[in-house]
């Protein structure tokens, strides 16, 4: 029951929700795509004639592009029906305790600390992250471990919107 909660995974929350977040990649990054795109151009723009060198570019930024908002897509979200990663959904049903890692634990937890079983949605370029325990026996998983910018507010959010027992 844990993560997918009994209802369609592939579909966002429909629920009312509380908290969101996405995880967006920093502006390095796409400082860094623009550059190799250019460093590519340059190695095909001296191989090439000059429609055939744009034509290619415009793929590279295309496909650079795309790359960099798929991965950046990945949307936290905190509602009545539970906490929804990505498609993951860990209904409050099976949400255990929540605690904000600082970054020495979760530098910890994504290494020598780790579970193998834990679901896992980190960014190398957050270094916080907040660590949802799985409180259902029929699942494997342990915990979630999640990288976030905001991990007060998430557990903030987290602790609001769960339903008192």
């Amino acid at each position: 029951m844990g993560r997918s909660g009994g209802g369609d995974p592939t579909r966002e929350s429909l629920s009312p929700v509380s908290y969101t977040e996405r995880l967006f990649v920093p502006l390095s990054w796409w400082l860094l795509a623009l550059a190799f795109v250019a460093s590519l151009w340059l190695a095909v723009a001296v191989a090439l004639p000059g429609p055939a060198v744009w034509a290619l570019t415009a793929v590279f930024v295309v496909v650079a592009g795309a790359l960099l908002l798929g991965y950046g897509r990945v949307r936290i979200a905190v509602g009545t029906d539970g906490v929804r990663v990505g498609r993951a959904l860990l209904d409050w049903g099976a949400c255990g305790p929540v605690e904000a890692l600082d970054d020495g634990a979760t530098k910890r937890l994504r290494g020598v600390e780790a579970d193998a079983r834990a679901y896992l949605v980190l960014r190398p370029y957050l270094s916080r992250a907040v660590r949802l325990q799985v409180d259902d026996p029929a699942d494997p998983t342990p915990y979630w471990l999640i990288s976030t910018r905001h991990p007060e507010r998430l557990v903030a959010a987290v602790e609001a919107a769960r339903p008192r027992r």
